[in-house]
């Protein structure tokens, strides 16, 4: 079975798959409103449904999974999610995306199941900002998940700050002080305009040139990227044992390196996370016999995939709120 590779000639080795859309905190970007349960709304995919899926995608050069939400850890069946996802052949890393809420408790589990590498969402390092972004008061429980992530022994430990207009450079120095002594990745990352919260983009939106700049003033020098890294450019410095960067969606080959495919909790294929199709794929999963169909399907459908994304004409596609695809 060949690998897929879409009609401009770049190759898909990297999932991100949904596990849920619940989540439990109500950020700004994100959730302003907070999850609220569609009636009569189709169940997330269950174990042995995902098992299949990540399947079809390995027999077609997947080799990174990353498990995301909404708020994956909300699903009491995750450590047996992860154990489906590292048993699957051709598989090599499976990650997660987090806002941190339950990540000291659970993450010695998560690591024994199988979890390579973890993210962890953090938006502030200022209690009242953090609160403020994220409609919960519990920086100190966030940072401790961080702490437990490290203490697990994941093989990488990320942490995502979406950036938004108000973040100085104290702060800014607070989350680089972070990194002297921690082997963390911190990751500013440009706030995208969603269809959730259309004016919250204009009002907030802060370019992410600035961070660039006040890390080569502090002697920061940008890393060289390996085949393999996302879209994220990342800075390194001698005395520091972390990293730091950001994530622009703007930056140049963004879109042309793209690696990565999305699939929603439902089973939903998204070919662009600012796409405006959903291909359904979970008719696929129902029986092991339809293996060779959906890796038809999926060789077919991502020879689809647009160019790039249409942000800069302010056209998000039909993503609704990032809760619903992971981001």
């Amino acid at each position: 079975m060949p690998a897929l590779e879409d009609a401009l000639g770049r190759h898909f080795n990297y999932l991100r798959l949904s596990v849920t859309d619940k989540c439990n905190f109500r950020c700004a970007y994100c959730l302003p409103g907070g999850w609220c349960p569609a009636p009569e709304e189709e169940s997330p995919l269950r174990v042995d449904e995902i098992s299949r899926l990540v399947a079809g995608f390995a027999t077609l050069g997947v080799r990174k999974v990353r498990l995301t939400g909404g708020e994956p850890t909300l699903r009491k069946d995750l450590e047996e999610i992860i154990r489906a996802v590292a048993a699957v052949p051709g598989v090599e890393r499976v990650g997660l995306t987090t806002n941190g809420y339950d990540l000291a408790r659970r993450a010695p589990a998560l690591r024994e199941a199988g979890l390579d590498f973890v993210n962890v969402s953090v938006d502030s390092l200022d209690p009242e900002r953090f609160a403020a972004v994220t409609g919960r008061p519990i920086l100190e429980r966030v940072l401790a998940g961080v702490e437990g992530a490290l203490a697990a022994g994941f093989a990488s430990v990320k942490v995502n700050a979406v950036l938004l207009r108000g973040l100085d450079e104290d702060e800014l120095s607070r989350f680089v002080a972070w990194t002297r002594e921690l082997p963390i990745a911190v990751r500013f990352i440009e706030l995208m305009p969603t269809g959730c919260a259309p004016g919250f983009f204009d009002a907030h939106h802060a370019p992410v040139a600035w961070v660039a700049d006040e890390l080569a003033r502090g002697g920061w020098t940008r890393r060289a990227r390996a085949p393999t890294d996302g879209p994220a450019v990342e800075y390194v410095h001698p005395e520091y044992r972390g990293r730091v960067g950001y994530i622009a969606p703007s930056t140049h080959g963004f879109c042309e390196t793209c690696n990565r495919l999305r699939v929603s909790s439902r089973g939903a294929l998204k070919l662009c996370l600012f796409g405006d199709r959903d291909e359904p794929l979970r008719s696929y999963l129902q029986s092991d016999a339809d293996a060779p169909a959906l890796a038809e399907a999926l060789a077919r459908l991502v020879t689809e995939k647009p160019a790039g994304h249409r942000l800069s004409e302010r056209c998000h596609g039909n993503t609704w709120s990032l809760a619903v695809i992971g981001g």
